[in-house]
């Protein structure tokens, strides 16, 4: 089989630069940076100097995604050579026993890294991804919320709490996690459309009463006007984004009539 180098005929710079870009740009493509990242290792790991170390973690990254434990296995050996003690190489541990889930085992392993550093929020967060992950939401939640009460500013747990919240059918929490959200991301169209979504919900529940599902309309109704005007702002007329906006729209306009 040919290698990606042959058939696309870049050179070992031009493909150490892709992944530099993939990572920049957070590109979750594991499957082209395992492609493009396991021929950069095998074939020219000594011409990339100290980038080696870090492309060992986005290979390896990738590799669990893939269910590539082989190559996993292989990055995560160099960087313990490398690296013998590092809290972020334990937490990459951490990550493959997740992936092989050996969620007993990765907790402990976040627990040691915790017991050294108490402040290591990338542990912490594993360990809420392992309740996750083991379908134990409360318990998750209830970890999050401890979570944010220390690290408020924290974006990603936000957003992680609030899916935690819509998978649980409690949008009103859901809602006050998307509001933190767009205090400070206001133009973030996809935030307002989750907002969008919640605040229908809350609106369509037989549970409450006239005056808050009035006020849950018009809070939708805000926040599909923002999702327009995200779309304007950034010169996004595409056929995706527009889909996007009329289901909202169409969803509004179904909450009228239920409320009329």
């Amino acid at each position: 089989m040919a290698s990606v180098s042959e058939m696309y005929d870049v050179t070992w710079e031009e493909m150490r630069d892709k992944l530099r870009k993939w990572r920049e740009d957070n590109h979750r493509n594991s499957e082209q940076i395992v492609d493009v990242g396991e021929e950069l290792i095998n074939e020219h790991a000594s011409k990339l100097g100290d980038d080696i170390w870090i492309i060992y973690e986005q290979v390896m990254i990738a590799a669990l995604d893939c269910s590539r434990d082989d190559l996993a296995w292989t990055c995560l050996q160099e960087l313990k050579r490398q690296f013998p003690g590092s809290q972020r190489v334990k937490r990459l541990a951490g990550m493959r026993l997740e992936a092989l889930e050996k969620y007993e085992d990765a907790s402990k392993q976040y627990d040691s890294i915790l017991q050294d550093d108490p402040t290591n929020t990338a542990a912490r967060k594993r360990k809420i991804s392992i309740l996750k992950a083991m379908g134990k939401s409360a318990e998750a939640i209830r970890e999050l919320n401890e979570y944010l009460e220390q690290f408020v500013g924290d974006q990603e747990a936000w957003h992680e709490l609030s899916e935690l919240y819509i998978n649980e059918h409690d949008y009103g929490k859901a809602a006050f996690c998307l509001e933190e959200l767009m205090m400070t991301n206001p133009h973030n169209h996809l935030y307002c459309e989750q907002y969008a979504e919640s605040a229908s919900h809350i609106a369509a529940s037989p549970k409450v009463n006239a005056t808050v599902k009035k006020a849950n309309v018009k809070y939708a109704a805000w926040a599909t006007n923002q999702i327009n005007r995200a779309y304007q702002l950034a010169g996004r007329g595409t056929k995706e984004n527009k889909c996007s906006v009329k289901a909202v729209e169409e969803m509004l306009e179904s909450m009228q009539i239920t409320m009329s």
